[in-house]
């Protein structure tokens, strides 16, 4: 009798334990990869249900490569086709912005705007001062739109209340490798990059809580080779994607606490770039891998 109830004890605390160690185990968040069409993708923006995804299209990973060969493919539930196909344009096409029809793209030194409506038509190409040449993302308040410049750590602003003819950029503020750009209820987040590849203690994610009265603050100081940032639906999250460590974290906005997203990836991220958030799914372009890894918040 006693051994009966010593056994069966034993066997109860072992069941507990065993369950107390599954509960405790987290589950990794399973994930569709789309990569047909693709060739050195380094960003993405919701379009039409669906996503637009930038592609280098350079014989070699460059970013500053000069030749030409970038292009747009629009993606939308596992279906693809090229939105804006190589014209010479487009070298290393970044972030993008659409406003009435007009899709503005980063690319080397410059900002290329397309009219979606007449393709046919030649783009506005809006140059930068000599040297601005990593012009890496894009965020519009109202009729202005910002764009980061990784390499001279400075912020543009220009008019797009024509978007049909944009105004010039100016400059409007300097922040250490500006990266991805996000703006939410008038303030606005950077993700910063080092341009040498090396993470310092200045390489965070700041914010500008005024944009007419603009200071950088750090919101979250864990230092990192971050690119691109977006919110979640509800706003109480910030996604962020980092090269060193490669991965997607998000930020708790409220406590500006910071956490791993565990994803179910047979072959781990090498360089998650400009990311989008859009219809309760995400969306990480993995530069070096030519592939868009998909998975819902």
């Amino acid at each position: 009798m006693t051994m009966k109830k010593t056994t069966w004890k034993s066997l109860s605390m072992m069941a507990v334990l065993i369950l107390s160690g599954c509960a405790s185990t987290p589950k990794s968040t399973p994930v569709t990869i789309f990569s047909e069409g693709l060739r050195y993708c380094e960003s993405t923006y919701p379009y039409d249900g669906g996503i637009l995804i930038a592609n280098f299209g350079s014989s070699e990973l460059d970013p500053l490569n000069t030749e030409g060969k970038g292009y747009i493919v629009r993606y939308k539930e596992g279906a693809s086709e090229v939105l804006i196909p190589a014209d010479g344009n487009l070298s290393g096409p970044r972030g993008m912005y659409l406003r009435d029809g007009h899709l503005f793209i980063c690319d080397v030194n410059k900002i290329v705007a397309y009219d979606l409506e007449n393709r046919d038509a030649a783009p506005q190409v809006i140059a930068l001062p000599e040297g601005e040449a990593f012009v890496n993302d894009l965020a519009a308040d109202g009729n202005t739109l910002y764009a980061s410049v990784t390499n001279t750590g400075h912020i543009f602003r220009l008019d797009i209340s024509d978007p049909a003819q944009a105004g010039a950029p100016e400059l409007w503020l300097e922040i250490p490798g500006p990266n991805g750009l996000v703006i939410r209820d008038g303030a606005m987040y950077v993700a910063s990059y080092s341009p040498d590849g090396v993470a310092k203690s200045e390489h965070v994610i700041y914010r500008i809580g005024d944009l007419q009265n603009p200071v950088a603050e750090p919101f979250v100081t864990v230092p990192g080779q971050y690119d691109g940032i977006a919110f979640s639906a509800d706003g109480k999250w910030l996604y962020v994607t980092n090269w060193a460590p490669a991965g997607v974290s998000r930020i708790n906005v409220e406590t500006r606490a910071i956490e791993p997203v565990d994803l179910a990836l047979e072959q781990p991220f090498i360089g998650p770039a400009d990311m989008t958030v859009a219809d309760g799914k995400i969306y990480v372009p993995d530069l070096p891998n030519s592939r868009v890894v998909i998975f819902e918040e």
